[in-house]
């Protein structure tokens, strides 16, 4: 059983970005520019917020936060998004999600320009993924096939699980994986809550990626030996004996699991940091991409 370590790469990655950077700014020029819009004060939010922020600033890039009320109206938040689009200092911007609930998020990502959509949501950007045309691919996915294509992962031929067909992860990345690329050409299988007999799936599948929100779903006697795992849920679970009260979990019973597994990918340090690094590999992509 091999780990996967999302922590290591994303600071490889970061690294990469870095350098790059660098070579930008040695030539005189600015470097490139990452916005987060924030609504309200979701602990978890802010906190995920402030993480990209330190990144960004970590890999030399300009990073800034516009941090709104949680009673903002939609009609405001879309006219910061319009003044987004038409600020050339800035290269890409994230609306930090979940909204409020008076707020629709559809009418939101589709007002933000594709060209500065570096979370890679807006319907542009998820169709040229689809034709395989050059955009931004959603951040998490994108973080996955980076790391089953670092640690060689083999995937063409083999039977692919995904559980969850959220748009954050589970449906972008089984197109990227059924798709003629690297970390592609798989037979992938999308589960989901109404998925009959999940048992008999996973126990065919070669390589299994969860991204439901439920602590500890996928057990040992739900997997073959030599099963590749791909853990991309995290869920908060009670902890008294921490000093927070609480511990991260993924989808996974990672001891459980780990036994019979080739690779593995741990909660936390698999799968997250990996979505930071993306979208900061989106951003320096963004900066690349405008016209001089």
């Amino acid at each position: 059983m091999k780990i996967i370590d999302g922590k290591k790469t994303s600071s490889e990655i970061k690294e990469e970005i870095s350098r790059e950077v660098q070579q930008i700014t040695s030539k005189g020029l600015r470097p490139p520019h990452l916005t987060a819009v924030l609504v309200g004060n979701e602990p978890a939010s802010l906190s995920y917020v402030k993480s990209k922020e330190k990144a960004s600033e970590k890999v030399g890039f300009t990073s800034s936060l516009i941090h709104l009320k949680e009673n903002i109206s939609e009609k405001e938040l879309l006219d910061t998004i319009k003044k987004l689009n038409t600020d050339h200092s800035i290269d890409g911007y994230i609306v930090q999600l979940p909204l409020p609930a008076h707020i629709d998020e559809h009418k939101i990502i589709m007002a933000i320009d594709p060209d500065k959509d570096v979370d890679g949501f807006h319907p542009v950007n998820l169709g040229k993924m689809l034709v395989q045309l050059p955009g931004f691919l959603p951040a998490t996915p994108y973080g996955i096939l980076e790391l089953i294509n670092r640690y060689h992962i083999p995937t063409e031929g083999k039977q692919v699980l995904i559980i969850g067909r959220s748009l954050i992860v589970g449906r972008p990345l089984s197109v990227l994986m059924s798709q003629k690329r690297k970390g592609g050409n798989a037979t992938v299988t999308v589960a989901h809550s109404r998925t009959k007999n999940i048992k008999k799936l996973t126990l065919q599948a070669d390589i299994i990626v969860t991204a439901l929100g439920k602590p500890h779903f996928l057990t040992a006697d739900m997997v073959k030996e030599g099963v590749v795992i791909i853990d991309a849920g995290i869920n908060s679970i009670d902890a008294p004996q921490t000093k927070r009260g609480y511990r991260l979990v993924g989808d996974v019973d990672f001891e459980g699991v780990s036994q019979k597994t080739s690779y593995i990918t741990p909660v936390p340090g698999g799968v997250g940091p990996m979505t930071i690094a993306m979208l900061l590999k989106n951003t320096l992509l963004a900066y690349l991409n405008k016209p001089i």
